[in-house]
């Protein structure tokens, strides 16, 4: 699960609404000056000072990491102190990654969570890592440094992520791209790269590109051998931008739609100058389904988005007014997102004051909950799916419902991912994701390489014969809604929990005839 930091490095984890912060243990020191020495043969060495840190840090308040640590400024050491030598890149761009490396390093001694960083002699970390950058043959070889620097902490999720693919990480989090607007998969069958769905009013709806419509080659250059993502990354682009997109379009082959003629379909070329623009992704999907008598509401989540509260209740509200009476949560696939709008979503299924994780900080456990004042957007019957992939702010909230006994969850344990990262932009542009806090369930069950336990098992979506096109987790546009309701009504694990809200319901029917009044037979 992420929490966001501005580039002065400010963590931000549960400040929103009122919610309790998340307190930092104990920082043993902070880079505080730092100073340069030229000697006679030219050789240039720079000295690090380090001394204690004085007080604990308020997550929610920010982090205040030294200045000096980015700069590398100029100032005597003074002999007291611990100092920390090593050797300057003589050139400008390796110079500049050692800035970004001791940034990194003081951070990460700030903040990180294990403050024993997994056994290392953190310090020598360091000054090893800036003698490989100043002693690398080229750029490449010098920023691999970071990386590796962070690889001694055995903690996959505090990783360094360069400008570019930070920027594609803001888009997810952000719900915001600039590009052409539309959804793309490769076929599991045949390996074409098809268009799922443009996204509405997206240039590439107004420019007529249709679902299904096979991607050949963007601007010219054939797409062969390329992922969705390697895809994606040559649609999106400055907004005003033109790009070219050549398709084949194959009238009958209409993605995620069984059933289709065999032999091959008329196919017709077409090529389309698109103008990217500024498009807005939703990350959940929700229609209505019924089962004999009853309807109810699915709701797919994708990811847990800076915009994903306000479209949840959106959708909330309108299944609502649909007359639906139980719904069904799709945390499939979700690999996480943002702790704000975990908390904020949780809201919106359970009333204040409740638990929604615990944060562990050595051998205390701090809880954190809504507010006493918040009220849920529907208290109607709850089943939320989970798989193998459901991770991070998806465990969170699937264990907060479960353990509060606000829905019952169904599918597969879920990834084990039970700890907290926080984002830093660094002065390059460059981010470090720094996990700062492990959490619990709300109960106290472990997440971390464990999972959330399901109540009862079903069986994966996509089992069978190739993978389903439309699978949880990649987002529905306006064009495929009943693509994907063709798949749900074929998906095991929804046909189970249509089972078990209707069991659910005919439970409240004997409950509200128990606590009718009884009837008085009149006098005659």
């Amino acid at each position: 699960m992420i929490s966001t930091a501005s580039r002065a490095p400010a963590l931000r984890s549960c400040g929103a609404r009122g919610r309790p912060a998340i307190q930092a243990p104990r920082c043993p020191r902070t880079v505080t000056r730092c100073r340069h020495s030229q000697g006679h043969n030219a050789a240039t060495e720079t000295h690090l000072k380090l001394q204690p840190a004085e007080a604990a840090t308020n997550f929610c308040k920010g982090l205040c990491v030294a200045a000096a640590a980015a700069a590398l400024a100029l100032s005597p050491p003074a002999e007291a102190d611990t100092l920390l030598r090593f050797p300057v890149a003589k050139e400008k761009p390796l110079y500049e990654v050692q800035k970004t490396l001791v940034e990194a390093w003081s951070i990460v001694t700030e903040a990180y969570v294990d403050q024993s960083y997994n056994g290392t002699e953190w310090d020598g970390e360091l000054v090893a890592a800036l003698t490989a950058v100043a002693d690398a043959k080229n750029l490449e070889e010098g920023r691999a440094q970071i990386p590796q620097l962070l690889a001694k902490l055995g903690d996959p999720f505090t990783r360094w992520l360069p400008s570019r693919q930070y920027q594609d990480f803001r888009i997810g989090n952000d719900g915001q791209l600039q590009g052409v607007g539309m959804l793309i998969a490769s076929d599991p069958q045949s390996g074409r790269m098809l268009v799922l769905a443009p996204i509405k009013g997206s240039p590439a709806d107004q420019a007529g590109i249709q679902p299904g419509d096979e991607l050949l080659n963007v601007d010219g250059t054939s797409i062969s051998g390329l992922d969705s993502d390697g895809v994606a990354a040559k649609l999106r682009g400055q907004e005003g931008s033109s790009v070219w997109i050549k398709v084949a379009r194959r009238h009958s082959d209409i993605p995620g739609v069984a059933g289709l003629p065999p032999g091959e379909a008329p196919v017709e070329y077409k090529q389309f100058r698109v103008r990217r623009a500024q498009v807005e992704l939703n990350p959940v999907f929700a229609t209505t389904m019924s089962l004999d008598d009853h309807t109810y509401g699915y709701v797919r989540l994708v990811s847990f988005s800076q915009h994903a509260p306000e479209d949840m209740q959106r959708a909330i509200s309108q299944l609502k007014r649909d007359g639906v009476e139980g719904f069904i949560l799709d945390l499939r696939n979700n690999p996480g997102g943002l702790v704000n709008a975990a908390m904020d979503i949780a809201g919106l299924w359970m009333d204040g004051p409740v638990p929604v994780f615990n944060i562990e900080d050595g051998a205390t456990l701090q809880s954190v909950g809504l507010e006493p004042s918040m009220q849920a957007a529907t208290d109607l019957p709850l089943v939320v799916l989970v798989n193998k992939n459901s991770a991070s702010a998806s465990e969170i909230l699937a264990g907060a419902l479960h353990d509060n006994q606000r829905a019952d969850v169904l599918g597969e344990s879920t990834y084990g991912k039970g700890k907290i990262q926080s984002v830093f932009e660094l002065a390059d542009g460059s981010a470090l994701f720094v996990t700062v806090a492990k959490y619990k369930t709300p109960a106290g069950s472990e997440i971390d390489q464990v999972g959330v336990q399901p109540d009862l098992a079903c069986a994966r979506l996509g089992g069978g014969e190739g993978a389903r096109m439309f699978s949880s987790g990649i987002p529905v546009g306006p064009g495929a809604s009943e693509m994907v309701l063709e798949e749900l009504t074929t998906d095991d694990c929804v046909l189970t929990a249509e089972v078990l809200l209707e069991r659910r319901m005919e439970q409240l029917q004997v409950a509200s005839l128990h606590r009718a009044p009884a009837l008085l037979a009149s006098s005659p």
